[in-house]
């Protein structure tokens, strides 16, 4: 399970530093213009890491699946090798999946006034701004969602369907409910993250005439929302992380004291 907590750091971490350029060049600087190149690099970098905290959490579904299905076997069965090989599997997809994105604007052609909806670069929102033939691009990028985040969503949505059947078998309803509780930081940072990526997309699939404060509103929530909240899920559901951390305050308490 911490190996997997570690890959959710490095991907929130990924993702909120993927926004900082443009966004601490208007808020601090008042830059009001970004290069297309730097753009799609942008772009290219918060759609991989989506996609793989995505995978991620598919992984951790997994892992609650097994824990709780299997709690004997878990050792043997998510060994250091085996969760190694996850995560480079699910980094290798993000990074192929996202590659040809930045190819497929690139054929492009832009037309002023090129204006963008947020402070940093998204697919759908570059895409809008080209006045040529972009359907190939609408195309790929409903490909990609689909066959990534939404096979991710619906396998999740499984290993949960199978996690409350096994736990329903479980006598003790005290044991069903430490159980279930296990899963409660999971549920947590998977509602955090899809629930606004499904907005965005909604929005700009179909809310043509939504207030661009919406569409601003969403996606600042889509970038910064599950970095904040996924620390700070983890650190009070998780038992060993929260008693660090008392311990922790408590140590320096001592130490001002002294």
């Amino acid at each position: 399970m911490y190996f997997f907590l570690s890959m959710l750091a490095v991907t929130d971490l990924g993702l909120s530093a993927s926004t900082l350029p443009t966004m601490l060049s208007i808020f601090t600087f008042n830059v009001r213009e970004v290069h297309i190149d730097a753009c799609i690099a942008q772009l290219y970098f918060i759609h991989t890491f989506s996609l793989m905290e995505s995978a991620v959490l598919l992984a951790m579904a997994f892992d609650r699946f097994v824990a709780i299905h299997q709690p004997l076997r878990y050792n043997s069965i998510l060994t250091h090798a085996t969760v190694a090989r996850i995560g480079l599997g699910f980094a290798v997809r993000s990074v192929l999946m996202v590659m040809p994105t930045p190819i497929l604007l690139r054929r492009l052609q832009f037309c002023f006034p090129n204006i963008l909806s947020h402070s940093f670069c998204l697919h759908q929102d570059v895409m809008k701004l080209s006045c040529s033939d972009r359907r190939i691009n609408s195309i790929y990028g409903l490909f990609v969602v689909i066959s990534t985040m939404g096979l991710d969503s619906m396998l999740i949505v499984l290993s949960y369907v199978m996690i409350i059947k096994t736990v329903l078998s479980i006598a003790s309803k005290e044991e069903r409910l430490k159980a279930l509780n296990t899963c409660v930081s999971h549920i947590c940072a998977v509602l955090t993250f899809y629930i606004p990526m499904i907005g965005i997309s909604m929005i700009h699939r179909f809310g043509k005439h939504a207030s661009p404060l919406i569409h601003v509103f969403m996606a600042i929530v889509y970038v910064l929302v599950p970095p904040v909240m996924n620390p700070v899920v983890y650190s009070v559901k998780t038992k060993q992380i929260r008693q660090r951390i008392i311990q922790k305050l408590q140590r320096q308490n001592t130490m001002d004291k002294s």
